[in-house]
């Protein structure tokens, strides 16, 4: 379980990629029902820590108190040779086992540290080519919100951190606890991370020519087949037309964003009642228990029945 969050605040560091830290794990949320972490904020140097829009935030810890984290996060920063004491401390963070997360530049610093050798990873496509150049043994990725290789996670610039971060809550502390914190922050809680960073094409203006009305009516009968001529037909589109202009709105394929939306039903599913894995299978549309086994340990790493388990209702549990 996750319990202690420390984000490094290095020399340059950005403020808005620093707040999604802060927000996510930084607020206790207990009141409403999500998580509450023990966050901390650490520099090399404790005292004024410059940002990158020229005014200075005063940091209180060293970075000792990083050295039992669950979870260090590495927000945006400036793109210079970190100093080595940061790299040796997230070169301990992933050698113990922590969850290490960074947003946009911070990229730089893990891979400085050498942590995403042989790893795939994302930063902000701004400076993708940058980050491959210098790191030619990190395998960069810069057409994705987030990568999780591990316990490692690496996301693209800005919103995408939240998106990142909610990941990691969701992973740690359930569906449940993901979506009081998106709901408190006011934003998405399910975008996945193979969703594009940047679309070229622009969402359509007219209702008539968007895919978000068949998205609801998706999200309405999860449980059935739903193949994309069928989605197709129900948009009045030829099917190579709604799966080229769902991919330029959602980002992501018909398939894969039907996917991920019956995955984390399924989640909630767990969390929250008692029917057994093959009902559960059937109202999400993944037909049966086996199949919703495979895509759990694809994408979830674990089995439904030990989600289950570390997140079912405590009285379901009893």
């Amino acid at each position: 379980m996750l319990r202690s969050v420390v984000a490094l605040a290095l020399p340059g560091v950005a403020p808005f990629e620093f707040g999604v830290i802060c927000e996510v794990f930084g607020v206790d949320r207990s009141d409403t029902g999500g998580p509450a972490f023990d966050f901390t904020i650490a520099t090399a140097d404790p005292g004024p820590v410059p940002t990158s829009l020229g005014f200075d935030m005063v940091i209180r810890h060293g970075l000792e108190v990083a050295e039992d984290a669950d979870l260090l996060a590495v927000p945006a920063h400036a793109m210079e040779q970190v100093d080595e004491r940061y790299l040796e401390t997230i070169r301990r963070a992933a050698a113990r086992g922590a969850w290490v997360l960074s947003v946009c530049s911070g990229a730089f610093a893990l891979a400085q540290a050498g942590i995403l050798d042989g790893r795939r990873a994302t930063t902000h496509w701004m400076h993708a080519e940058r980050l491959a150049r210098e790191h030619p043994s990190v395998r960069v990725d810069p057409d994705v919100l987030f990568v999780q290789e591990g316990r490692i996670v690496t996301s693209a610039g800005t919103a995408a951190g939240i998106d990142a971060s909610l990941h990691v809550v969701r992973l740690e502390c359930g569906a449940a606890a993901a979506n009081v914190v998106a709901r408190r922050m006011v934003v998405p809680p399910q975008r996945d991370g193979g969703q594009a960073q940047y679309i070229r094409t622009p969402v359509a203006v007219e209702p008539h020519d968007s895919v978000a009305t068949i998205t609801h009516w998706m999200l309405d009968h999860l449980e059935a087949d739903l193949p994309v001529a069928e989605l197709a037909r129900r948009a009045h589109m030829s099917p190579r037309t709604f799966a080229r202009r769902f991919r330029a709105e959602m980002g992501t394929s018909p398939a894969a964003w039907l996917n991920r939306q019956r995955l984390l039903r399924a989640q909630q599913l767990l969390e929250s009642g008692d029917e057994t894995l093959e009902t559960v299978a059937q109202r999400t549309g993944f037909g049966s228990a086996a199949v919703m086994r495979h895509h759990f340990v694809t994408v979830l790493h674990t089995t439904p029945t030990a989600y289950r388990r570390a997140f079912g209702s405590t009285e379901l549990a009893g």
